[in-house]
């Protein structure tokens, strides 16, 4: 059965860093749409949205956060070392 990640990237406005963010994020998603998994990504810049930010304690950008399914789960910084963020997002699915 396919899973559904839902993923949103918080940004603090259309930085360097935070356009390494999103492409890096969306290079590894494409790259990972291969796998049974459907993907939801939303990018959320903290500077329109400063709730947003306070309600999920967004402390650095750019930050992203699985949100389903659960555990939740965050990696911070522009994502471009794929493996660490396949891993640390619980997005690979040859886990032990």
């Amino acid at each position: 059965m396919a899973d559904n990640y839902v993923l949103h990237l918080y940004i603090a406005g259309r930085t360097p860093a935070a356009e390494r963010a999103i492409e890096n994020l969306k290079e590894l998603l494409k790259e990972a749409s291969g796998e049974a998994a459907a993907y939801e990504l939303k990018v959320i810049d903290i500077l329109e949205n400063p709730q947003l930010a306070e309600d999920q304690r967004i402390l650095a950008t750019p930050v992203v956060i699985k949100q389903l399914p659960p555990p939740v789960r965050r990696v911070v910084g522009d994502l471009s070392e794929q493996e660490k963020v396949l891993v640390g997002l619980d997005l690979k699915g040859d886990a032990p």
